[in-house]
């Protein structure tokens, strides 16, 4: 029967693996809908293990989302251990959803959320064992449509052999115009079969379907041009973008895990987009304009959301948490309304210009007194006005002391590696920062015992931000500048041994960059790469450089082009990138106008408080600003 269990054919393969509770389901707030219900049947991946694909927001709400609808119903899965993988072939158990171990074959839609690109090997790993074709060409109306999402289908040409539709922008409102497509094909006999089905969601705004464009490339190795094969489908697809957020409180009630997390806590997204215009952020550039919900709108949504869940932590979060308009009051209310129940704020990583102890306390009210996170993202001022981060380093070390002399004892600070012009003394500059911090924290605290993380990544070049025509640094350049930053740190002990340094090797960051600026071309070394065995590439225990490498430069040396010419190279002005025409709402000339002035290391100011510097995304996308404040305040909770 189509929509069947498949549970009594996996349970005996759980008690032969690691952590099966991740495969049970059954959670808090689950939903199990009958099948013969709903005329359109979604299975949403997060293409990554259970512990960090369930808390993740952004699946959470379209699950919510698509199950409030009565002809609809949505599954979710995750990327399976290869523990559990090896032991489904052998058994011919095919990918299955943990809500009702459904086949994710017999689903109409495999919706696929990708927060980075390091989960590409997963969705081949998935496709497979679901029994899908990989390559999208060679499904037919049997098989499930699949949709990437997520930031990184802002540019979905290395998977455009693997996915058939990519949805750019929030997905509140398109996957229910989605939905709404595919039950009006399926009631009307399927016309057409797959590829009707396809030009109609082709028509749908902010849905790219690649196979409508054919990409031609010269003799340089660089895109010629992008073209479209029909007519019918746009020529250059816009983002989605939901304004007024009060009109979408999800998820109103959010999934509680069975397993183990990467986050236990409820969250709410307080605002949406951020105009702070740091030029490395693709998540700032591409989710523009800044969408305040109201306080009394977020009171809501965490009153509701505590008790259907029971968590007693919420995390309060967006790209800048702290710049929301009334954080300060949002805050205090929160706190008042809660004081005397076990139930804490957090803010996730938090400008040092936007931060202050009256907020901090009144986050920690509650609750413990936990580690506070800050991201000065670069080693030098120099180079933070390269990035366009304007914090001073008397600014940092100011805050920092206020925190340690108010009772913080651990503050963690986050660096990059890499980044554009940068020189070994901006990144030895890090250690200094880092001195600084301990010494003024010991002296305004009277304490020996705190302490400073310093957790560094290595800067990756994204689309959609003015770096994307960057060159990015090598492991090799990358390694060095981590080797001797520890150097700094460890001459001298008594402080050295207070400081910690959290960090990666430069080679997973190279493999992240082929894949977030790579074109169509890619996706063979993708395949090929899982062919291999590779997988769960985000997990340094799983991910192999060689495997990676091997792989690009046998499938790219047909086309005279490798991995340097991907990662390394910078681009030139005019040059034709693979995602030109995805339309994110920003202006390509300001985009390169704002790369020349990180080069000249001029800063741009935060367009919500100042006057529009035309970026383009507000009158190309029809949307505006919208923050406080409101003038509105949180009532006391009745008692019933």
């Amino acid at each position: 029967m189509t929509g069947a269990s498949l549970y009594p054919r996996l349970e005996p393969l759980l008690a032969q693996i690691q952590k099966p509770i991740q495969y049970v389901g059954g959670e808090l707030n689950a939903q199990v809908k009958p099948w013969d219900d709903a005329a359109v049947h979604w299975a949403l991946m997060y293409p990554d293990a259970y512990e960090v694909g369930l808390p993740n927001q952004g699946l959470m709400i379209l699950y919510e989302v698509l199950n409030e609808r009565p002809d609809a119903l949505a599954e979710r899965s995750y990327a399976v251990w290869p523990d559990l993988a090896a032991l489904m072939r052998q058994t011919g158990v095919p990918q299955f959803t943990v809500d009702g171990h459904r086949a994710v074959r017999e689903f109409d839609l495999l919706g696929v959320s990708f927060a980075t690109e390091l989960g590409y090997t997963n969705l081949l790993e998935a496709l497979d064992l679901a029994g899908v074709p990989i390559l999208a060409k060679d499904r037919d109306e049997t098989h499930p449509v699949v949709v990437a999402g997520g930031h990184a289908a802002f540019n979905p040409e290395p998977v455009s052999d693997f996915v058939d539709a990519a949805v750019l922008g929030d997905g509140e409102q398109a996957v229910g115009d989605i939905t709404d497509v595919v039950k009006a094909w399926k009631a009307q006999g399927r016309p057409g079969g797959r590829e009707e089905l396809l030009a109609r969601l082709a028509r749908v705004d902010g849905v790219y379907v690649p196979r409508f464009y054919a990409v031609s490339y010269g003799p340089d190795g660089a895109i010629a041009a992008v073209t479209r094969t029909r007519d019918d489908v746009p020529a250059r697809i816009g983002k989605r973008t939901v304004m007024d957020l009060d009109e979408w409180p999800y998820p109103k009630t959010p999934l509680v895990p069975l397993a183990e997390s990467v986050h236990e806590r409820m969250s709410v997204e307080i605002f949406r987009g951020c105009t702070r215009g740091c030029r490395f952020c693709q998540a700032g550039m591409i989710t523009r304009p800044v969408r305040e919900r109201t306080i009394t709108g977020i009171g809501s949504m965490v009153d509701q959301g505590l008790k259907a869940t029971g968590y007693e932590e919420v995390g309060l979060l967006s790209l800048s948490s702290a710049d929301h308009s009334e954080i300060g009051q949002l805050a205090k209310e929160l706190a008042d309304r809660y004081e005397g129940t076990n139930t804490s704020l957090s803010l996730p990583s938090t400008r040092v210009d936007a931060f202050n102890v009256t907020l901090a306390n009144e986050l920690s009210r509650n609750g413990r007194r936990s580690g506070l996170t800050f991201a000065p993202e670069g080693g030098s001022e120099r180079i933070r006005r390269v990035i366009n981060k304007t914090v001073s380093k008397e600014d940092l070390v100011r805050t920092v002391t206020t925190a340690y002399a108010n009772g913080w004892r651990q503050v963690k600070l986050y660096f990059m590696c890499g980044l554009p012009t940068e020189t070994d003394e901006d990144v030895l500059e890090i250690a200094d920062l880092a001195v600084e911090v301990i010494k003024a924290g010991r002296e305004a605290s009277g304490q020996k015992d705190i302490r400073c993380t310093v957790s560094i990544g290595g800067f990756v070049p994204k689309p959609h931000t003015p770096f994307q025509w960057a060159s990015q640094a090598s492991a090799d350049t990358i390694d060095h500048r981590l080797r001797v930053l520890r150097q700094k740190i460890n001459e001298d002990r008594r402080i050295g041994r207070s400081i910690g340094l959290r960090y990666h090797d430069g080679k997973p960051g190279v493999i992240e960059g082929l894949l977030s600026r790579g074109d169509r071309r890619v996706g063979r070394v993708i395949e090929r790469v899982w062919r291999d065995g590779g997988k769960f590439d985000g997990w340094s225990e799983h991910f192999s450089f060689d495997r990676w490498t091997t792989a690009a430069e046998e499938e790219l040396a047909p086309f005279g082009v490798d991995l340097d010419w991907f990662t390394t190279r910078e681009r030139t002005e005019h040059e034709i990138l693979p995602w030109d025409h995805l339309d994110a709402g920003l202006d390509k000339e300001w985009l390169w106008e704002d790369w020349q002035e990180a080069l000249s290391e001029e800063e741009v100011a935060d367009c919500r408080w100042t006057p529009c510097y035309d970026c383009g995304v507000c009158p190309t996308m029809g949307t505006e600003i919208q923050i406080g404040p409101t003038g509105r305040s949180l009532l006391p909770l009745t008692v019933v």
